[in-house]
């Protein structure tokens, strides 16, 4: 079993460790123990801060087993892109191109720069280790991030994106970086991602990329093919993301052109179909013997937590009995309340 919290001083060791691993789907992620450091400081001020709109805070949140309080998977989520800054991505755009002389109109596929994702809450930096045989453990990360979300929605706008990493190949190069970027920057994909830090909103894109609409057309086939689409191992953040509700829409990534997906708060799972539940504890007996997966959390600020437990259907009860390990991990007592949502 595990629990997602906010990530401590102390999991930085663990963190350093997971980042060790070749991580191709996942460029959102801190990579050096310096960057890790300063991620997880900045995430327990975050918790810590007294917030009235969003503004620059960020959450990290790490999977922990409860068997042996190993590290599994770390997420994060922003309350604002950018962090005071400008997030940068390309649209799709369709120019239209017309001649009155040669009586000729037609569409034309273009990229432009834009800006347009700023202050929009953004979620990021998802990981678990051995993701090919990840289970509810996964999708418990992946929502909890939401799940604060619901618990303390002044902290987040009520629009949410996520960009997912894209096409590379086995030397972790990037067709439509090598067609586009790297004529800008001058270097590889993956030093361009070690100098940005895997953020979009440094000065230097701005300075650097084209502000020019860029013509797909005009592009190489492998770099044209490669668009919106995502990095194998992006597969599991994929699906989990669509199942709670996102949606690819008409930005892609500046540097690999992996897809970008977004939702309306509205449109989410995790805060339409969440409920309000009050804690019972022992597990209450099945009556129907159907069990549901739910992901279970309770404490809006610096006491965030979350589990999964499997249960009848809680749409006709007030109340979820909890066995006694769960009720400490979620540091909740009989008669108080959490929200759950089926996972």
């Amino acid at each position: 079993m595990y629990v997602v919290r906010p990530v401590e001083i102390a999991d930085i060791a663990a963190l350093e460790a997971l980042a060790a691993v070749t991580m191709p789907g996942v460029h959102t992620l801190p990579k050096t123990r310096e960057k890790i450091a300063a991620s997880v400081e900045r995430s327990i001020a975050s918790f810590a801060a007294h917030v009235d709109i969003p503004s620059e805070e960020s959450y990290l949140f790490v999977l922990e087993s409860l068997l042996d309080k190993s590290i599994a998977g770390t997420a994060a989520i922003f309350a604002s892109a950018g962090s005071n800054g400008t997030y940068f991505s390309f649209r799709n755009d369709v120019i239209q191109q017309v001649s009155r002389d040669l009586n000729i109109s037609h569409s034309v596929h273009a990229l432009t720069l834009c800006s347009e994702l700023t202050a929009y809450s953004q979620l990021s930096g998802f990981y678990v280790r051995n993701m090919e045989q990840a289970g509810l453990e996964a999708a418990l990360l992946s929502r909890a991030r939401l799940l604060f979300a619901v618990l303390a929605p002044h902290r987040f706008g009520d629009r949410f994106f996520v960009p997912l990493a894209g096409i590379t190949d086995a030397n972790g190069q990037s067709p439509f970086w090598d067609a586009l970027g790297r004529k800008f920057f001058q270097m590889d994909f993956l030093d361009a991602e070690k100098v940005i830090g895997g953020a979009r909103n440094r000065t230097l894109i701005v300075e650097l990329m084209p502000h020019y609409p860029v013509y797909v057309p005009l592009l190489p086939g492998d770099a044209q093919a490669a668009m919106g689409q995502i990095h194998p191992s992006g597969e599991l953040a994929f699906n989990l993301l669509t199942e709670e509700g996102f949606e690819a829409d008409d930005y892609i990534d500046i540097f690999d052109g992996g897809p970008i997906l977004q939702a309306h708060k509205n449109s989410l799972r995790s805060f339409t179909g969440s409920l309000t539940r009050r804690v019972v504890a022992g597990v209450t007996p099945s009556r129907t013997g159907l069990k549901v997966h739910y992901a279970i959390a309770s404490g809006a600020e610096r006491n965030f937590r979350a589990v999964t437990f499997t249960c009848d259907a809680l749409e006709g009860q007030d109340t979820v009995g909890l066995p006694a390990e769960l009720l400490e991990a979620l540091a909740v007592a009989e008669g108080d309340s959490v929200i759950c949502v089926r996972i």
